[in-house]
């Protein structure tokens, strides 16, 4: 059975910032300098520390900062049979277009060494977890609901495809992305069994899609495969996030769809923009308990390009993004419980989650904010949604 959550529950989005010591303890892991075991355990303190962060600020569903992943998607070369880390200058060996890689590369407000990308070599295994460790992890240090996130099917396919050496395997990226759902269906029975309060599934590239015609590719980690005309490859999107969404028992867990703009560099001008409006097709297709989704950004448009829409407002929550990670400053409280009050003129209060638009540390030694300021965002979250429970407490009984 699913937990009962508070009215506004707070979450965050999932990647925190790693210490010094835990960046250097990932490198001597990757170069096999360190075991394994020792490594392990300095993840489980270093998350101690996050969930002890989360709860001392009144977060509601915890989350485990994901700090043992090189990035959000690259961490799964380690999980999944078949699949090879492999760097920038390994991965344009097989580039049938250099020069617009490498100008890609050079457009991107990113360090190229911060990217790392999981590729398709051979036929997908399941090893019997993805995150299944990390939420294993997680529930030692908290009662509290806890949310496990994922790279989404679309996200995974589309970034583990280099034609000319995953072609060698699979006859397309469609037949590709058929193993992906087979090995996610298997995980997410594995994390149900182990107890999650909600699923999350991250799909930043979505927006790629829909946002970037004539203009360079944003998302490194899925610039690889041809680009399709843009309905064809949102259908193709739709399809394979579609048929996990219709996997989850949702009387067990929750599942969510996260969708941002790119997460990567403090510059805005270098991160998309547009209002959701290209992708409602899809959101109502395939249907999932909750979009979290960025919110706080000029460049994410209005509520209303989402919430006009009653195929959205009449079966989904929504996970308001209204805390940017990437901003030096801590927002104030009242203008988030303005935000909040105007999506309740679209959506029911007890279908409003509040959360920061994205994660704090997209990749692991690239993060997008340090922990004092973190905190103070976070306090501000948390506070306003104590005003709004206060506030609205007799009418979302």
């Amino acid at each position: 059975m699913r937990k009962q959550l508070p009215l506004f529950p707070t979450s965050l989005i999932g990647s925190m910032p790693r210490s010094k010591a835990l960046l250097s303890a990932l490198r001597m892991m990757r170069r096999g300098m360190i075991e394994s075991s020792d490594f392990n355990q300095l993840i489980e303190a270093e998350t101690l520390k996050v969930v002890k962060l989360q709860e001392d600020l009144g977060i509601d569903i915890i989350t485990s900062g994901e700090l043992g992943r090189d990035n959000y998607v690259s961490f799964v070369s380690d999980k999944i049979g078949g699949v090879q880390m492999m760097s920038m200058s390994e991965m344009l060996d097989y580039m049938d277009d250099k020069k617009a890689f490498e100008d890609m590369l050079t457009a991107l407000d990113v360090p190229a060494v911060s990217i790392k990308n999981a590729i398709c070599v051979g036929k997908l295994q399941y090893n019997g977890g993805i995150v299944a460790d990390e939420l294993l992890n997680l529930k030692k240090f908290t009662d509290k609901p806890v949310k496990i996130t994922l790279p989404g099917p679309y996200l995974l396919t589309r970034s583990m495809w280099l034609p000319n050496l995953s072609g060698k395997v699979y006859g397309s990226k469609e037949e590709l992305g058929q193993d992906v759902i087979r090995i996610l269906k298997e995980e997410i029975d594995n994390l149900v069994s182990i107890g999650v309060d909600v699923i999350q599934f991250d799909e930043p590239v979505l927006t790629e899609v829909v946002f970037t015609e004539g203009k360079p590719r944003s998302f490194m980690c899925a610039a690889l495969s041809e680009r399709k005309d843009p309905k064809e490859e949102l259908e193709f999107a739709g399809s394979l996030i579609g048929q996990i969404m219709e996997h989850i028992d949702r009387t067990k867990t929750v599942a969510s769809l996260h969708v941002c703009r790119g997460n990567w560099s403090k510059n805005e001008s270098t991160l998309l923009t547009g209002p959701y409006t290209p992708l409602l097709e899809l959101l109502a297709k395939v249907n999932p308990d909750l979009l979290t989704l960025e919110f706080s950004t000029p460049r994410a448009g209005e509520l209303n390009s989402l919430l006009a829409d009653p195929r959205i407002v009449e079966h989904t929550a929504l996970g308001l993004g209204v805390i940017n990670p990437r901003t030096d400053e801590i927002e104030t409280v009242d203008p988030i419980v303005s935000r909040v009050e105007e999506a309740m003129t679209y959506l029911p209060m007890g279908r409003l989650w509040l959360n920061p638009d994205c994660g704090f540390a997209t990749f692991s030694n690239s993060p997008v904010n340090v922990l004092e300021t973190i905190s103070g965002k976070i306090r501000s979250l948390t506070e306003a949604a104590s005003i709004l429970r206060s506030k609205y407490h007799e009418a979302g009984k």
